[in-house]
């Protein structure tokens, strides 16, 4: 019988490093405060349930999209296609401000022109988890369309 390795101590970044090796989709969040659309890139999305059909979005407590979320109780969800990673760009923060995306508008919750699919999600549960809140949410919406997904892998976007 082989020996198991010991458990070895590791910092943010190598915990960092590790799940980035956990290739995932990319959405964006959306929000409507006050007449106004809020957008944050995610790539902390899953599915929870099938019956009753629920969501989950993980939100960094000190995001902006945080506020918005317990404000509004409602989002929308965009997945990316791989021809829209200007739009992850954008709503990460590090995208050129003259960028002006289009948006579809669906029952008042804006959601990105030709992503690959559309969600829109009523908040019914959240949960503070360390640094972040899991927005769990159930669906309103469904809409998903043809395309290539936007993938992140290791810190920069990959495609199928």
């Amino acid at each position: 019988m082989s020996q198991s390795p010991t458990a070895a101590p590791f910092t943010a970044r190598d915990f960092r490093n590790a799940l980035g090796r956990f290739a995932t989709g990319i959405t964006v969040v959306t929000a409507v405060v006050e007449g106004a659309t809020h957008g944050m890139t995610a790539n902390a999305f899953l599915s929870v349930s099938l019956e009753p059909p629920l969501v989950l979005v993980s939100v960094a407590n000190k995001a902006h999209m945080h506020g918005y979320l317990q404000q509004t109780g409602r989002y929308g969800v965009s997945v990316l296609t791989a021809a829209q990673e200007e739009y992850s760009q954008h709503f990460a923060g590090f995208g050129a401000s003259e960028l002006q995306p289009e948006f579809v508008e669906v029952d008042g919750m804006p959601l990105l022109a030709e992503s690959l699919a559309h969600l829109i999600v009523t908040v019914t549960d959240a949960h503070v988890a360390g640094d972040h809140t899991l927005y769990i949410g159930q669906l309103e919406y469904l809409k998903s369309f043809d395309g290539e997904p936007l993938l992140y892998f290791q810190g920069r976007y990959a495609r199928l």
